[in-house]
């Protein structure tokens, strides 16, 4: 069956509710998605005294989980949207329970260091990793269903993309200065997870008022392999999503390693923790303004041209960052702030391209399965993050870096500085630039979408 769509302008006249509801859920994804890799491997390295080697596996375990979850995700929301009519049940699961797992994740008892602490950690964020999908992959598979204009799309991700810039923010910057009002680092973390599982609920139970409601379906009972089946089914047939989705996994990766560097940048190379706040105001601060102008951009030369400038630019300035080696000081902030301005280009376009290609799917194989796009999407930029966390970790670990507990000194060496500049500038920065190549296979234009638009409308193609 043909996806249901609400029809809405091509000119982007969309419902303001329907862009504000739709938007609020990016509270959540950005801050599931910012705060732990931000501070979770820096948690287990510096406060629990785990072993880098050892951390970066359990980030690797835990991503890899979501990995095989996400597809049977995306079937089970296709076959509640067919049941129930809508998406809605599973992001309501979702966003009532992760305010719990997410502060027992950052519950380590006292008395655990080294591998238990490990073990604690790895449980509670499977539980915590388990909800946010629950509500993550449904939520992707919806701009498809609000509206059918290629360009009603860009408006609608733009500022899904700057709420998700002011996430990164809040989570990013605030989520440190909540850890640091106690004096003890593990109450700081545990009083940080709590506030930030709340406000994450919040994101993703709010969002939920906009989910379209369509028609209903008979549905067959499935096993789970269904949904490795129609992940797998997607993927083979529409070649735009798997060009589209090989470019944002490896840029997921690139800014997953930045993610997990930048505390480590801030205390090894800035000489000061209290520093990371001041670089992710300087990434997201330029986000914020520029999210509105990628999306005049792709207006005029489009969507898949934006997302390649915007790339080039971000790897540039990254790139840049490898002068911190001989010269550390504030003039990163420079950089870090033009590439926060490339960033929100690389966030918002490829999320409006990826409806476009769910629906130019829909048209030319009669089938409903945006919830099978939004779980190997989902899938997908979760490899891309993990893999970002384990190359930072490796790294580290081959450069000698130096693990420790709460309230113990140590002193970093010159190889592993080294390490973490590296980690932070160049390995990212060819990173993004190695996405261009599968970007460069996405078929796909405006012409393409408005016809195949036109035609489901039945109006002469």
């Amino acid at each position: 069956m043909v996806a249901d769509v609400r029809r809405s302008p091509r000119d982007g006249g969309l419902p303001r509710r329907t862009v504000a509801g739709y938007a609020i859920g990016s509270l959540a994804t950005g801050g599931f998605g910012t705060l732990p890799g931000l501070v979770l491997v820096y948690y287990l390295t510096d406060s629990l005294g785990v072993a880098a080697i050892a951390a970066g596996v359990l980030v690797t375990v835990a991503k890899v989980w979501d990995i095989l979850i996400d597809p049977v995700i995306g079937a089970l929301s296709d076959s509640d949207r067919a049941r129930t009519g809508s998406r809605r049940r599973l992001m309501l699961v979702g966003g009532a329970a992760i305010p719990v797992l997410f502060a027992l994740t950052f519950a380590v008892p006292g008395g655990l260091t080294g591998l238990p602490a490990a073990a604690w950690v790895l449980v509670a964020f499977l539980g915590a990793a388990t909800a946010f999908s629950l509500f993550q992959v449904p939520y992707i598979a919806l701009p498809a269903e609000l509206t059918a204009g290629y360009d009603a799309r860009t408006r609608l991700l733009t500022w899904r993309v700057v709420v998700l810039t002011f996430a990164i923010v809040l989570f990013g910057a605030g989520g440190p200065v909540l850890r640091g009002l106690a004096d003890d680092p593990r109450t700081g973390y545990l009083g940080m997870a709590v506030v930030a599982g709340v406000l994450l609920g919040v994101g993703m139970l709010a969002s939920t008022v906009v989910v379209p409601r369509g028609p209903r379906a008979p549905v067959q009972r499935r096993g789970l392999a269904a949904g490795y089946r129609e992940g797998w089914a997607v993927l083979r047939r529409s070649a735009p999503f798997r060009a589209l989705l090989a470019a944002f996994a490896l840029q997921g990766l690139a800014t997953g390693m930045m993610l997990a560097g930048a505390q480590y940048v801030a205390t090894w190379v800035l000489r000061s923790e209290d520093a990371v706040t001041f670089v992710f105001l300087s990434l997201i601060a330029p986000a914020l303004v520029f999210a509105p102008v990628w999306a005049a951009v792709s207006r005029r030369i489009g969507k898949e041209r934006a997302f390649a400038i915007a790339s080039v630019v971000f790897a540039v300035a990254v790139a840049a960052l490898v002068l911190l080696a001989v010269a550390p000081g504030e003039w990163a902030y420079v950089p870090v702030a033009v590439a926060g301005a490339a960033y929100a280009g690389m966030q918002s376009l490829p999320m409006a391209m990826l409806p476009d290609v769910i629906s130019h799917d829909a048209r030319t194989s009669g089938e409903d399965a945006a919830g099978a796009f939004g779980g190997v999407w989902t899938a997908g930029e979760t490899t891309g993050m993990a893999l970002g966390s384990t190359a930072l970790t490796l790294v580290l670990a081959v450069t000698g870096y130096a693990e420790r507990v709460a309230g113990v000194a140590v002193e970093q060496s010159p190889s592993a500085v080294l390490g973490i500049v590296l980690s932070f500038s160049i390995v990212p920065a060819a990173v993004v630039l190695l996405s261009l190549l599968p970007l460069s296979r996405y078929g796909l234009r405006r012409n393409d979408i408005e016809r195949a638009e036109t035609v489901r409308e039945g109006a002469p193609a």
